[in-house]
């Protein structure tokens, strides 16, 4: 389940919004670089670290990852086995290059993981191994936990391993890149399978109740004046290309909970009454959910060129609420399901930007070799979900602050206009509406006798970006 990524587009006009964002980032306290002694113990370590004895250079393992992208978790290669696919999935060595107990591991502790704002984001790990020994960059022999599944025809796994060895990415792919040579039949060999093998994920996750919220990417330029917000819908590539980082978190749960040993990602299911309220905006945004049709494969067929696509796949993420993290050390939990994804799950796919994967490789690959888990994780298993969960608090932070001060700067050139809305729901003497244009959702004063699906008019009385302040009063009709 992708999140969503909004960024500010560099713009001297848009110093305003730029200074608010960089206020908030002092507000909660957040790092601005890292402590010398972490960064001289980062570069010590990324020009001096052993690369696993088993060689997997002669693989042509590729990325694939939006354009620019310096830190590369995931390198794949897709091949036939018998009806079937073989999927073989390297993800970074990031263990390899933190020493238990070391600066890096300590302040690796202390952020949880990367936090991603519009202006910039605050990295888990120093450059010098975030996005160099670390990253999975072309034409750069690297340690990796490779892990190797097979999936029969329709795409259920049938076998799993994972083993640490040394590979050599041979390209870099953007998801325009990968995307064309998939669709003008130039992709090579390793690659050219991913829509099958996607496809065959998708139908799986569609046959046990699963759900994707795939919301779009979003930019913030100033132009003509004003703020515009600019939307890019994801490819179909990078739905194909998740399914493989699902497979491989569910195969690492199965793999912890047959041991009873490890951490997984948990969800509980939504409530009844989270079901109703989203059920009821999809109503009012006139893309409804009907009773027929289970909530994931409704979010699944959702058009994202319509206008409310957007708006709805915001509204979804109220489905998606209480994720936690479990810990086995002799016992499974109870329900060790991630709800959404409808399996047990665990986090083992980005190690360079998630503190909890480096334990989650480092016990998966020692549960294939038939060796203990190390020491340093398993003593250190359950500090875990407080690190991750304060880190996550921090990130929800950083993203409702950053979308109010967004919404502010798009609004700031529309003090004084009218615009219409749609009722999203009532509370109190309020009303949570969703603009039409520019597609902001806010709350308003209620006026008399309106519900969800009315349309109203509001007029924007401030919008502050400094703040992240804004305020309507209703237009009588």
């Amino acid at each position: 389940m992708p999140d969503r990524r909004t960024r500010v587009a560099p713009s001297a006009s848009a110093a305003p919004l730029a200074a608010s964002l960089a206020a908030l980032r002092r507000e909660l306290g957040l790092p601005d670089a890292f402590p010398e002694a972490v960064a001289r113990e980062a570069d010590a370590v990324a020009a001096h670290h052993p690369l696993p004895d088993d060689d997997l250079t002669d693989v042509p393992f590729l990325t694939i990852d939006p354009a620019g992208s310096t830190d590369l978790d995931q390198a794949l290669h897709l091949s036939r086995s018998g009806d079937g696919f073989r999927v073989r999935y390297a993800i970074a060595d990031v263990p390899t290059l933190v020493v238990p107990g070391g600066e890096v591991d300590a302040e690796a502790r202390r952020r949880g993981q990367t936090l991603y704002a519009p202006d910039g984001r605050v990295p888990l790990h120093p450059a010098a191994i975030g996005e160099d020994a670390g990253s999975l960059l072309p034409d750069r022999v690297r340690g990796a936990f490779v892990w190797d599944i097979v999936l029969d025809g329709s795409g259920h796994e049938t076998s799993v391993h994972v083993s640490r060895a040394r590979i050599r990415s041979r390209r870099q792919w953007s998801y325009d890149e990968a995307q064309a040579a998939l669709d003008d039949g130039t992709a090579p060999a390793e690659l050219a399978l991913l829509r099958d093998v996607g496809l065959a994920r998708i139908a799986c996750e569609r046959e046990r109740g699963g759900a994707s919220l795939n919301t779009p990417d979003e930019e913030i330029v100033f132009r003509d004046g004003a703020y515009v917000l600019e939307r890019r819908v994801h490819l179909p590539v990078e739905e194909w290309n998740a399914q493989l980082s699902l497979l491989t978190g569910m195969a690492a749960a199965r793999l912890m909970l047959d041991a009873r040993i490890g951490i997984l990602r948990t969800m509980p299911a939504p409530t009844p009454e989270a079901f109703a309220a989203f059920r009821t905006q999809t109503v009012a945004l006139g893309l409804p959910w009907t009773d027929d049709v289970p909530y994931g494969e409704y979010l699944r067929t959702l058009d994202h060129a319509q206008p409310h696509a957007a708006a709805v796949l915001q509204a979804a993420t109220s489905l998606f609420r209480g994720a936690g993290y479990v810990v086995m050390d002799g016992t499974a939990p109870a329900d060790p399901q991630q709800s959404a994804i409808a399996a047990p799950y665990a986090h083992v796919t980005a190690p360079l930007r998630r503190l909890v994967d480096r334990w989650g490789l480092v016990i998966c690959e020692a549960l294939c070799a038939g060796r203990p888990v190390p020491d340093w994780a398993r003593e250190s298993l359950a500090d875990l979900p407080s690190i991750m969960g304060n880190s996550s608090r921090l990130a929800s932070q950083l993203d409702a602050g950053a979308v109010d001060r967004v919404e502010a700067a798009l609004l700031s050139s529309r003090i004084g206009s009218e615009l219409e809305a749609t009722v999203l729901g009532v509370r109190n003497g309020s009303i949570l509406v969703q603009l039409d244009d520019p597609i902001v959702a806010a709350s308003a004063p209620r006026p008399d006798d309106v519900g969800p699906g009315d349309r109203v008019r509001l007029r924007v009385t401030a919008a502050d970006i400094a703040s992240g302040r804004v305020a309507f009063e209703p237009v009588a009709a």
